[in-house]
């Protein structure tokens, strides 16, 4: 009894006596000598904040353990607050004791940690401090220097406002900057230096949060922004192509990159030829031809040939400033509503510039004319719109979807059909081999490990299952074929021992390249099992074999299709290249509208220009090369994210493949933007005018009002930065 007791005094204590400070066991016999100490602070349902015992945290520290905990497969989601040196993590039901037993073996010192991503941290000190020494300063002035010294520094600084106000009249325009500038002259003017000082402090207050609240916006999207590239082709000494890991590419390795495929690393082109789609990364429309000598960038596509590259950056070198850079200037980001919201903001400059004019012409009152200048719709509409657009998007990276622009996410609002493409899209993202059919007497296995081989150049969710078949079987292959040619639709030739290899679908195999099948063949070919997809390859012309691809539906496609009918989708389509016996069997599980078999990738886009000319908004979602042409066409296409590499970057959007899912929350998302959106308008809009109104009644002084024009700013602005969602578990 004695001894259970003194057990229970130890853990009020916060110590078991046999684990980490507050942590219930059990632990590593050698926790003591590598752990770091922490205590639980609170805990609740999955949710479990600790703190741990160290004299100071350091801005990498914090990125470490949050990279570290969020890899861990039972951690959905990790928040570490380098202040306090406190962590928040949100674990997988049942996972409590996995997340105790973690903590109990972390150290920064003796594990190898993670290298962080680029976070907000650095971000947020920089604003907190600048807050922190812009109020430091006022006060300091305010305090002990004296009132000569303070005019000649407000005259100093008033000497900006009025330059830039003069500079909008100059180029025609009445914009904020004017308002601005004539309210710190009118204070100047009548000699009233305090009150000018208090207006720029708090136009500094306001211009230096609309500035953090922004660049957080946009910090947060890029870190959810990545190349999705794991492995990439290089060539070893001995001249063999192999699959290697990105992250083990080196400066002055050779890496190879062909027609489909992204481009992993920046790099100088030592070899080949290839027309290279690098809109994502300069805007430019076509794609762009590279030889010998071009650039390469990290993120771009190859769309046709195919290129040797020297690596001239390691994997993440510069990547995360570009793609921050590419946020901030791509035109995809504005979004027909952020548009309006800017001009609507200009617009109002003009009366509030005549409403002042006439409150003073009425009123002969400088202090309630000056409480008008201090109140403006363009600071909150500006910041507001975009914001909200920015962290809808970093939401849905939270959801493993990458949304371009906002004027996709809009356009997923808006749209009332959405087609699908079949194939590793309705159906499993892993579909297998179900069976290898020979011909001519040919080994089943020399057949997989061609099919494999070519396969493996251009991956799909098809070839995928071809390369994953050949794995399970243990069938290593060598590179013996010549140069691989992709046909966009129909499949892959090569040549092997001076023989022509053809890999693709039956029309690609019999009516393209007229390869020839007997009686004998033909009747094997009556007995494909109809529910399979089928892979043909011919050998020299003659018809070699047969892959069956089985493809199952996803489980989650028939409950994600009537999801979305829910939410306001009236028009559900699938195509598929697949014939319309196995197309119909499909759509009748899936529960679509209606379906269309055996098209082409030119069909997919014409039926998409069709529902434009019928007056539809349009979603597609596919994850092939051939599905590219309908992806490019539709109001917002969107890609899955194992798909192709040309597909994600035609694309508007991309989805995980592990989550079909993911449609119905980007869907979600979108119309929860529209609503917010609208809530902005109606908030900005009726709580200025109401600052305006009781600034013209003698209600508010001009600083009152600033303080809470710039308060109301903030507000609504980090309010347009939380989650639309509420949080949906996983």
């Amino acid at each position: 009894m004695r001894r259970q007791q003194r057990q229970r005094q130890q853990r009020s204590d916060g110590n078991p006596g046999n684990g980490p400070r507050g942590l219930r066991g059990p632990f590593p016999q050698d926790w003591k000598e590598k752990a770091m100490r922490c205590k639980i602070l609170h805990e609740s349902g999955d949710r479990i904040r600790v703190h741990l015992y160290m004299k100071r945290m350091s801005l990498r520290e914090a990125d470490q353990l949050e990279s570290w905990l969020a890899g861990q497969a039972f951690v959905r989601k990790a928040a570490v607050f380098e202040r306090t040196a406190d962590a928040v993590i949100r674990f997988r039901k049942g996972e409590r004791d996995a997340v105790v037993r973690a903590l109990a073996g972390f150290s920064f010192d003796r594990m190898e940690l993670p290298e962080p991503a680029p976070s907000g941290r650095a971000l947020n000190r920089e604003y907190e401090e600048k807050l922190v020494m812009l109020a430091v300063r006022r006060g300091f002035c305010r305090l002990f220097v004296p009132m000569p010294v303070r005019t000649v520094l407000i005259l100093r600084k008033a000497a900006g406002y009025l330059k830039r106000g003069i500079g909008c009249l100059s180029r025609g325009k009445l914009e904020v900057p004017v308002l601005d500038a004539t309210a710190i002259t009118v204070a100047i003017a009548r000699n009233e230096f305090p009150t000018a000082g208090s207006i720029m402090f708090m136009l500094q207050i306001g211009e230096l949060l609309e500035e953090w609240t922004h660049k957080k916006s946009v910090d947060d999207l890029a870190r959810t922004m990545s190349l999705n590239v794991d492995q990439v082709w290089t060539r070893t000494e001995d001249g063999q192509e192999v699959l290697a890991p990105v992250r083990d590419m080196k400066v002055g390795d050779t890496i190879i990159v062909r027609m489909g495929s992204m481009i992993p690393l920046d790099g100088k082109v030592t070899g080949g030829a290839a027309s290279v789609n690098q809109a994502s990364m300069t805007g430019e429309s076509l794609p762009v031809r590279k030889e010998p000598g071009s650039y390469a960038y990290a993120g771009t596509v190859v769309e046709e040939g195919e290129i040797e590259i020297s690596v001239s950056k390691e994997m993440g070198s510069g990547r995360y400033d570009r793609v921050v850079k590419m946020i901030e200037e791509s035109e995809k980001l504005k979004s027909a509503t952020e548009a309006k919201a800017s001009h609507l903001a200009d617009r109002l400059v003009p009366y509030s510039l005549g409403g002042t004019i006439l409150t003073w012409l009425v009123t002969r009152n400088i202090t309630k004319t000056l409480s008008i200048l201090m109140v403006d719709y363009s600071c909150a509409l500006k910041l507001a719109m975009p914001i909200s657009v920015l962290s809808a998007m970093r939401e849905a990276g939270d959801h493993k979807i990458l949304v371009k622009g906002g004027k996709y996410l809009e356009a997923v609002a808006d749209a009332d059909t959405i087609v699908f493409d079949k194939t590793g899209t309705l159906t499993c993202a892993e579909p297998h081999v179900a069976e290898v059919v020979t011909f001519g007497n040919r080994d089943e296995e020399e057949m997989l490990r061609l099919a494999a081989c070519l396969e493996e150049h251009y991956p799909h969710s098809i070839a995928n299952a071809v390369v994953a078949e050949a794995r399970k079987r243990g069938l290593n292959h060598e590179e013996r074929h010549a140069k691989v040619e992709y046909v966009v639709a129909h499949g892959i030739s090569s040549r092997i021992d001076g023989k022509k290899v053809i890999l693709g679908s039956r029309h690609f195999v019999f009516e393209d390249e007229k390869i020839p099948a007997g009686k004998t063949a033909m009747e094997k070919l009556d007995k494909l099992p109809e529910h399979c997809s089928h892979l043909f390859m011919a050998i020299g012309g003659r018809l070699a074999a047969v892959i069956c691809i089985e493809d199952s539906i996803r489980a989650e496609a028939p409950a994600v299709v009537e999801e979305l009918r829910s939410l306001g989708i009236s028009k559900i389509v699938m195509m598929t290249g697949d014939s319309r016996r196995t197309a119909a069997a499909v759509a009748k599980l899936v529960g679509v509208d209606e379906y269309k078999a055996e098209v082409l990738p030119e069909d997919k886009a014409s039926f998409i220009r069709g529902q434009h000319e019928a007056g539809r908004k349009v979603i597609m979602v596919g994850d092939g090369v051939n599905d590219s042409p309908a992806l490019s066409e539709a109001d917002a296409g969107i890609a899955i994210s194992e798909g192709a590499a040309i597909a994600r970057e035609i694309a508007d959007i991309t989805i995980s493949e592990e989550e079909l899912s993911s449609l119905v929350t980007l869907r979600r998302i979108a119309s929860g933007l529209s609503e917010r959106t609208q809530q902005n308008y109606r908030t900005i809009m009726s709580f200025n005018t109401g600052l305006i109104l009781l600034g013209v009644a003698g209600i508010f002084a001009p600083q009152t009002a600033a303080l809470l024009h710039n308060l109301s700013t903030l507000a609504i602005g980090m309010h347009s930065m939380t989650d639309l969602l509420p949080d949906m578990g996983g």
